[in-house]
């Protein structure tokens, strides 16, 4: 990689944040004037949690599209650049290639769509009761997403290696196909699980994607780094107005699009294993739901006062910003011991 390349990353991140904060006006206009607002859920349901949240209610979501609605504009911009100008500075402003970018940027796409469906049914009061998509149903949509990212990489890049951090790489052969579901499943649903106060899922993600940022760098991956230094530049810019409290929220499009390809990228960079750990709130929001879930079918009764984690730490009397700050001190360090990671294995 070289320094033109380096110039370049730091183009694009600046160039995607700037497009996605001119870009904010005019979404946040829209989805106001069309009232697309969140739906808190019924209190009946989930009293806690409605309690807590209903002064949120018809804050406008699908503020995720700002994210990945500006990462595809880049992608297309750098490549028609790359065609008018033959530079080497213009060229490296083009990251759209089979190897590295194809799959992440369709993922990010079909992901999102199906996100914006959903948030669409919902503030319709559309859908399973009024709530958009069923849960089954959204996992079988995505599962088959994922199912066409495991076969892409199985038939087309031969991909059938996975990587345990200081130990090696195992060749798994077709094993490799139902793990790469399982990743991609359990990290898109992790991301939106901890998408419930303002800020905390996009100041996590903006972590997370800047570990695999700089893992991409480290293995000499250009394209995916440029990739991720535009959903970089567009998280910054989306989280200046999401931060507590939020002009608009990511909704399922953001975080759905955005946790399937977290997944993408993180089975592309082989770091499948340091996604627990780059990501570790994630897992743990996640797993908050498992259990809570688990004991009330169970046990009859439930551990936390209101799951994620995050509505139990409200529950408890926490402020939103406090939870929200924390998550971030946490995510910044877990991203610090992912990087790390890699740069230990690296040495002689």
């Amino acid at each position: 990689m070289h320094s033109t390349d380096i110039i370049a990353l730091f183009v694009i991140v600046i160039a995607a944040s700037s497009v996605a904060a001119l870009a904010t006006p005019v979404l946040t206009n829209f989805l106001y004037r069309h009232r697309l607002g969140k739906q808190i859920r019924d209190a009946r349901e989930t009293p806690i949690f409605s309690a807590l949240h209903a002064a949120k209610a018809a804050t406008p979501t699908m503020g995720g599209v700002l994210v990945w609605g500006t990462t595809l504009i880049l992608l297309a911009a750098g490549w028609m650049l790359a065609r008018v100008n033959q530079s080497d500075f213009f060229q490296s402003l083009n990251f759209w290639s089979r190897s590295e970018t194809y799959l992440p940027a369709a993922a990010l796409l079909g992901a999102a769509l199906i996100g914006l469906v959903d948030d669409f049914f919902n503030v319709r009061q559309r859908g399973a009761h009024g709530g958009g998509l069923r849960v089954r149903h959204r996992l079988l949509l995505y599962a088959g997403i994922a199912l066409l990212g495991a076969l892409w990489f199985y038939f087309k890049l031969d991909w059938t290696t996975l990587h345990i951090p200081f130990v090696g790489n195992f060749d798994i052969g077709a094993w490799y196909i139902p793990l790469f579901i399982l990743v991609i499943v359990a990290t898109s649903f992790s991301v939106n699980e901890a998408d419930g106060l303002d800020g905390l899922a996009g100041g996590l993600l903006l972590a997370a994607f800047v570990a695999f940022g700089g893992i991409a760098v480290i293995q000499g991956k250009y394209d995916l780094a440029a990739f991720i230094a535009a959903i970089v530049g567009s998280l910054t810019a989306f989280l200046w107005f999401n931060i507590p409290p939020a002009r608009f929220f990511m909704g399922d499009t953001g975080a759905m699009g955005l946790g399937v390809t977290l997944g993408v990228i993180a089975m592309l960079t082989n770091s499948a294993l340091l996604l627990p750990v780059i990501g570790l709130l994630f897992v743990v929001e996640s797993a908050s739901v498992i259990i809570q879930v688990a004991s009330k079918k169970f046990r009859g009764k439930k551990v936390f006062l209101s799951s994620p984690l995050h509505h139990h730490l409200e529950a408890k009397g926490w402020s939103e910003s406090k939870i929200v700050m924390r998550s971030w001190i946490i995510g910044a360090l877990t991203a610090v011991i992912g990087i790390i990671i890699v740069l230990l294995e690296r040495l002689p």
